[in-house]
């Protein structure tokens, strides 16, 4: 049975440093993140004249418009989170290699050198903030890259014609186990009218999916001299730009307004559910709107919630996301407003952990990128 695996290759300008890597999403468990690994490949006169060559997992963020960027201005920071010299390869290396490598190790000769970097768990996840329909440029948020190239030591001023990168993402998945369902009550009274108005929210469960309905349920009891003329229920995406002291905002990415059952008069309750879908589709070329990361040839979705183990432990130059359904209860001019919110988790399902075996009549599907462009997708026997 030919069993098949993908393989993302890339190849400097010049052609003399090639990359393989067999996947470009690295998951982060919060308490950890999965190693980045690959393969390079060298030109016979780069091992010949023993070239160095190092490599790099960078963080790129961007916190302003590129169009901006005037009179030495940049909006844009760079992190190198690993780095290390991948060939001379040094004495004493004892990484141990993935199955995945140690087959790509036989077939790609002996110019082939594995690499694998580590990276903090506390470095932020892979998010882009959407940008407007007029907007020019690279959008504003964090992304990563690995980067390979010839030089004399790690801090070089790197060539462009012997540098080869390629984009990768760090995500997060949904845990595996629900919390405790969301419930909320609120009261509101009024002065100088007696009793008071309640409401109650509560949702199904803590965790959603992407593209999953939320139910809202609403338990309205009026015990006031006020009526109740229309509910809205919204979900809003909390987008925390962490270097900033001002750079938390919401956007309402689905809502719902609604007459039914009102008015509500005094001494009388309503129970309703609503539901919302929050959806990229709904929310195209609206700024500011948080994605997940992007890299070539995958659809974008809304940014998944954003886990942390500690929260004060978060990284100055992260983006973090959360999500709340807010309930809202219009009772005229006079009586003001009544509102109550529920955070809860939106995120993505993790895939299936069997992992893939790799025999020797194994197809490799090789994506290949040259110069930031895709310019051809072949099928490689690697028998």
């Amino acid at each position: 049975m030919v069993y098949n695996f993908k393989v993302f290759k890339k190849c400097a300008p010049n052609g003399k440093v090639t990359l393989y890597m067999g996947k470009r999403d690295f998951v982060d468990h919060v308490s950890g993140v999965e190693p980045i690994d690959g393969i390079v490949v060298l030109d016979d006169e780069y091992v010949r004249d023993n070239r160095k060559v190092f490599g790099q997992v960078i963080c790129s963020f961007r916190y302003g418009r590129e169009e901006d960027e005037v009179m030495g201005l940049n909006f844009e920071k760079e992190l190198c989170l690993a780095s290390e010299q991948i060939f001379p390869r040094p004495e004493k290396s004892d990484k141990e290699q993935t199955k995945l490598q140690e087959r790509l190790l036989k077939k790609l000769g002996t110019n082939a050198v594995p690499f694998t970097f580590n990276i903090s768990p506390n470095a932020p996840s892979s998010v882009m903030l959407q940008q407007g329909q007029d907007d020019n440029g690279d959008p504003c948020g964090v992304s990563y890259y690995v980067k390979i190239f010839a030089g004399d030591s790690e801090t070089d001023r790197t060539h462009r014609r012997s540098t080869v990168t390629l984009g990768i993402r760090k995500i997060q998945f949904a845990p595996t186990k629900q919390g405790q369902q969301p419930c909320t009550v609120v009261r509101k009274d009024f002065m100088l009218s007696p009793g008071e108005l309640e409401l109650e929210v509560t949702l199904d469960k803590q965790l959603y999916l992407h593209g999953e309905r939320i139910g809202v349920n609403i338990c309205i009891r009026n015990n006031s001299n006020k009526m109740v003329k229309k509910i809205k229920a919204m979900i809003q995406q909390g987008v925390d730009v962490v270097l900033f002291q001002n750079g938390s905002y919401r956007n309402t990415v689905a809502s719902l307004e609604t007459s039914e059952g009102c008015p509500i008069q005094p001494g009388s309750s309503l129970q309703k559910v609503m539901y919302l879908t929050p959806l990229l589709s709904s929310n195209k070329q609206r700024r500011g709107v948080a994605l997940d990361g992007q890299i070539k040839r995958q659809e974008q979705c809304l940014a998944s919630t954003t886990l942390l183990a500690q929260p004060d432990q978060r990284d100055a130059f992260g983006i973090i996301v959360s999500y709340a359904v807010k309930v809202k209860l219009f009772l005229g001019a006079l009586g003001g407003e009544l509102s109550a919110e529920l955070p809860f988790v939106l995120m993505h399902p993790k895939p299936g952990t069997k992992a893939k075996v790799i025999h020797a009549d194994s197809q490799a599907d090789v994506e290949t990128f040259r110069q930031d462009t895709i310019d051809q997708q072949a099928s490689v026997d690697f028998d």
